[in-house]
């Protein structure tokens, strides 16, 4: 069975619980012959923060790229029925790339979008995650939650209906991880369902959900207060 869309109560939006823009049904995922995913459900519903937990090797980046449709499942089904981004984690950027932060977020604008209409969705996406002041600094030369703040806002520019992230704050400061939650916390309320993988308790707390793999398969009960 599907886990319930909601473990609590939800009153930071006006969306409807029955608002589901996702259904992942029976997943299981094989890499050479060994089993990494087992008969998962997901229900993905609009406005919520999904946050997927559990140790090292229990699928939880398998289950992020099952739902972002770049990984197939060896089995199962999946429905989205929303316009997606997906954030992966931070990642080290060559010196030999020449590319500002600012232009770094502006590849995620879709291409026929104008140019003074760009230059400010660029600027406000910047000014969300807090790093407006950071636009004309070559992406190789910021701090690691600095990128991921960049790579965040390119996400937010393509005003996705689902926000994919890969353990977004893991090993970042604390400024940049806390405007992080924050960030995600300011999507979801606007409508935007949130999934990110992560095993840190800050953002397992703001989850509304936590769905918690073990070995490839759901374990119950799935609450943030366990």
């Amino acid at each position: 069975m599907l886990p319930p869309p909601a473990q609590r109560a939800h009153p930071r939006n006006a969306i409807a619980p029955a608002s589901t823009i996702g259904v992942l049904r029976g997943i299981a995922v094989e890499f050479s012959g060994r089993s990494v995913l087992s008969d998962v459900d997901v229900a993905i519903v609009a406005g919520m923060i999904t946050a997927i937990a559990g140790p090292n090797g229990a699928g939880k980046s398998t289950l992020l790229e099952v739902i972002a449709g770049v990984r197939p499942a060896t089995r199962g089904s999946r429905a989205v029925r929303a316009s997606l981004a997906y954030v992966p984690q931070a990642v080290a950027i060559s010196a030999l790339v020449p590319i500002t932060v600012g232009d770094a977020v502006s590849l995620g604008v879709p291409g026929r979008t104008a140019r003074g209409q760009r230059r400010r969705i660029v600027a406000a996406a910047l000014e969300q995650v807090g790093i407006a002041d950071l636009a004309p600094r070559p992406l190789a030369e910021v701090s690691g939650g600095q990128r991921q703040r960049a790579l965040l806002a390119q996400a937010l520019v393509r005003t996705p209906g689902l926000l994919l992230l890969d353990e977004p704050t893991t090993g970042l400061d604390i400024e940049s991880a806390a405007r992080i939650r924050a960030t995600l916390q300011e999507v979801a309320r606007s409508g935007v369902a949130v999934v990110c993988v992560s095993h840190e308790h800050a953002v397992l707390a703001l989850a509304d959900r936590v769905l918690r793999l073990d070995a490839g398969r759901v374990v119950p009960p799935s609450t943030p207060s366990n």
